[in-house]
């Protein structure tokens, strides 16, 4: 017998996960809970063009493997923001031209829509010229771990569980990261709150 909902009603995300395999309907309030979260990370990542299909890839994967979710190495929301981040790797080479775009060209000139437009204004003003440039010279473990903290809002053990290695490994890269990217904009640190 599945477990119940919790005391206020709604049922635990692992719950939901473990249901949906005899009952793939309720998979469906998974994508409710966190279709805006990863819109956000994603359309940060790699731009708004294609993001409303990267969030599809990313919960059609979520939903084909969910059999094999193993609530022990982390929460359902880690979870999917590591298919999510792999769904990243597999467009990096579009984030990279979209780096080389945004340190070189005003950011009206490359937004079509205005959804464009919003997205690379709220990247502009996060992104100086430096900061690009300096997040485009991190490795791409370190990038990984940028992007998950700073438009994610993942702390260290739902990044170590997203990416599936050691919290003590996440705590290196962000301070590499921070490190690379402090020197990048003249030893100002980007984000203080790291």
């Amino acid at each position: 017998m599945a477990a119940p909902p919790d005391a206020c009603g709604v049922m635990e995300d692992h719950t939901v996960v473990e249901r949906s395999c005899d009952e793939p309907d309720l998979f469906a309030l998974l994508y409710d809970r966190y279709f805006c979260d990863l819109y956000r990370y994603l359309a940060a990542r790699l731009g708004s063009e294609h993001t409303e299909d990267l969030v599809a890839d990313t919960f059609l994967i979520a939903f084909n493997s969910r059999s094999a979710y193993d609530p022990a190495r982390g929460a359902v929301r880690s979870w999917l923001y590591g298919i999510a981040t792999n769904v990243v790797a597999r467009h990096r080479r579009r984030e990279g031209r979209r780096l080389n775009a945004l340190s070189k060209v005003a950011p009206e000139a490359t937004a079509e829509g205005h959804e464009d437009r919003v997205a690379t204004r709220l990247a502009a003003r996060a992104c100086r010229p430096e900061l690009v440039r300096g997040m485009k010279e991190l490795s791409v473990g370190d990038r990984d771990v940028v992007f998950l903290m700073v438009f994610g809002g993942l702390g260290y053990e739902e990044i170590a569980a997203a990416l599936d290695i050691p919290v003590g490994t996440v705590g290196s890269r962000a301070n590499r990261a921070r490190r690379k990217l402090r020197s990048a904009l003249g030893d100002v640190n980007p984000m203080k709150e790291w």
